[in-house]
């Protein structure tokens, strides 16, 4: 099924309208009354405009650290669908009251009102997320995610020029009042559509304690690391996201000195690259979770930062129209620059919010994720604070992007060393992607089971592990010898790695046996062990004998054996064709590298000449 049709799909296609339209009016009543504040100087609760805008965000952003906590739990103790159509019939009542507000031009209101769009938004994600995985199997995940991510941003991009053309118009107030009453209902009637699902735990007791109940849920997402971690990074995203997304109008008028033509226009660009990067990602992931776009999306982020802090600070034109600001060579670089942080932060978001969705405890989901929106809350809460700072004491916009680019580099880099699944999945899925292409075939449905397996493949390279780990949709540890460890640099990335170094006994009986264990506690706890039983990378390409060590793994763990080939790296760089290094040099880049995966083997007599023969028919079949 291409990535389209999954719209049209009744399990995907109401959620996503729903969302959408939920997104869409979101944005079309708080960007249009941030339009007003920034562009007519009104002042909001005795606050200047300027920091009024930086106020706006808090003021949305407040109720999700408040209630998140109690909307998680309403999402696992109910029918998730029950809680969508719940929340979209207040959105009716919050629009009305918004509509009101809107038509006797009441702004002190309208911040209240914000409030509350806030708090309606705040049940309505943990229910949005947790639900998706219920709704799509494993291959379809990334391809929801994106699609939300981008209608997410879509709207954001109709919401905006649709309210910064409305609330300028002789009866734009009107007009938009009648639309957020409008839209609110369509989102009622299209919640209504979305399949029915059970909910994940009928029996839990609700907490209405803020603080237990908070803590609880962040309790539960600690409960594994890597998801934790990615929690704190889709915070990040959002942290650095509120910030440039106020900081545009304010940019756009003090620096540019231009109009609501060009905040629209950088409003435009950022939305759109948010877009293209979350559909990208899931053309690039294949179908299945890719890590590896994280650091690409993360280190990007910080490169375009940078080049915006560059030529905000040395910019000197103006005032321009918004055509002589785009087609300017100043203009052009700080259009790419916010295009390309939209873009690297699609690819950043969308992997991290599948990989919370697919490793958290399933029971637990919704409270997981309300412990995200808590988190992001929290950290958007504290964007708009430091926005909020950072204007009073008028520090340089340009500068705000410098200090932007310093912590996300540093955030990154701290977040890759803690877990470093993350850096080699983008070595991975370079290899895969940029240097060969990597076609896999095959049944990965066994793999995908959350359960301990041994795969065990043809060893053709130096980097045969890699390739493997661009394959497999779960995390592999590989078994290798313990001569790569003898590098400083090399063992410490291999370490962080999870890698399991082996020695023959008769060399080293401690590491031998040390080795053994580890893939015993590994299997024992539901992972999954890559072996090379060959012990040894070819020298003329082909399959040597498979030696006795997997017959010893099996006899005091019995798990599933799945035969794997990779053909297509004889000859390459990594091999060991030319056995002199002079003599190396680069050859087979971009070539089609073939992956096959086999059918499990049961643990109980496993003959070792038979795998060897299944993987060497793997590998010559076509």
């Amino acid at each position: 099924m291409s990535s389209l049709k999954l719209l049209g799909k009744k399990s995907f296609g109401p959620l996503f309208i729903t969302q959408f339209l939920g997104a869409f009016n979101d944005n079309l009543f708080k960007n249009a009354m941030v339009v007003a504040v920034a562009l007519n100087s009104i002042s909001v609760f005795g606050y200047p405009p300027e920091q009024t805008v930086a106020l706006a965000g808090g003021v949305f952003i407040l109720p999700f650290f408040l209630f998140s906590s109690f909307a998680g739990q309403l999402s696992d103790k109910f029918e998730k669908n029950k809680v969508l159509q719940v929340t979209k019939f207040f959105e009716i009542l919050i629009m009305l009251f918004s509509a009101y507000a809107l038509i006797i031009n009441d702004f002190e209101m309208l911040m209240i009102t914000l409030f509350f769009m806030g708090l309606q938004s705040s049940f309505f994600g943990p229910a949005k997320f947790s639900i998706l995985p219920e709704l799509l199997d494993d291959t379809e995940l990334v391809s929801g995610n994106a699609f939300i991510e981008a209608g997410t941003f879509l709207s954001i991009l109709l919401g905006t020029i649709a309210g910064g053309v409305l609330i300028n118009l002789q009866y734009g107030r009107e007009i938009l009042a009648a639309l957020l009453v409008a839209i609110s209902l369509l989102g009622f009637v299209s919640s209504l559509k979305i399949i029915s699902t059970k909910a994940s735990e009928p029996e839990l007791i609700i907490d209405w304690n803020i603080f237990t109940t908070t803590w609880q849920n962040l309790k539960f997402a600690k409960q594994n690391q890597t998801v934790f971690l990615s929690i704190l990074g889709i915070s990040w995203f959002w942290f650095l996201g509120a910030i440039v997304l106020s900081v545009i109008p304010i940019l756009c008028k003090n620096i540019f000195q231009s109009d609501e033509g060009l905040i629209t226009l950088f409003l435009t660009v950022f939305s759109v690259g948010i877009g293209i990067g979350s559909i990208l990602c899931e053309k690039l992931s294949y179908k299945r979770l890719e890590l590896g776009l994280v650091p690409l999306g993360s280190f990007g982020m910080t490169l375009f930062t940078l080049i915006l802090y560059l030529k905000i600070k040395n910019y000197t034109n103006g005032p321009d129209s918004v055509w002589n600001f785009a087609q300017s060579y100043d203009g052009i670089v700080i259009l790419t620059g916010f295009l390309g942080l939209a873009i690297t932060g699609g690819f950043f978001i969308v992997p991290l919010q599948t990989l919370i969705q697919q490793r958290a405890d399933k029971s637990t989901l919704s409270r997981v994720i309300s412990a995200s929106n808590i988190m992001s809350s929290l950290f958007m809460v504290g964007a708009s604070i430091f926005l909020f700072l950072f204007l009073k004491y008028n520090f340089s916009l340009a500068y705000l992007f410098l200090t932007l680019a310093f912590f996300n580099g540093l955030a990154a880099i701290y977040v890759y060393t803690l877990l470093p699944e993350f850096m080699l999945r983008f070595c991975a899925w370079a290899l895969a992607r940029i240097i060969y292409r990597i076609k896999v075939t095959g049944d990965q449905a066994f793999i995908s089971e959350s359960k301990g397996l041994i795969l065990v493949c043809n060893h053709v390279s130096f980097v045969d592990w890699l390739i493997i780990s661009a394959a497999i949709r779960r995390p592999v540890s590989f078994v290798m010898t313990h001569e790569f460890f003898k590098g400083y640099f090399l063992k410490k990335f291999l370490t962080q790695a999870k890698v399991i170094p082996i020695a023959p006994a008769k060399e080293n009986i401690e590491i031998y046996n040390q080795a053994f264990d580890l893939i015993k506690d590994k299997l024992k706890s539901g992972g999954v062990v890559c072996i090379f039983p060959e012990g040894k990378i070819t020298h003329d390409g082909e399959m040597n004998e498979f030696k006795p060590g997997l017959l010893k793994i099996l006899e005091t763990t019995p798990v599933s054996v799945v035969p794997v080939s990779i053909s297509g790296m004889w000859g390459s760089f990594f091999s060991r064709k030319d056995k002199i290094l002079k003599h190396k040099r680069p050859r087979k880049l971009w070539s089609k590298i073939k992956v096959k995966i086999g059918n499990p083997v049961s643990p109980v007599n496993l003959n070792l000449e038979e795998l060897k023969n299944t993987v060497l028919q793997l590998r010559e079949s076509k």
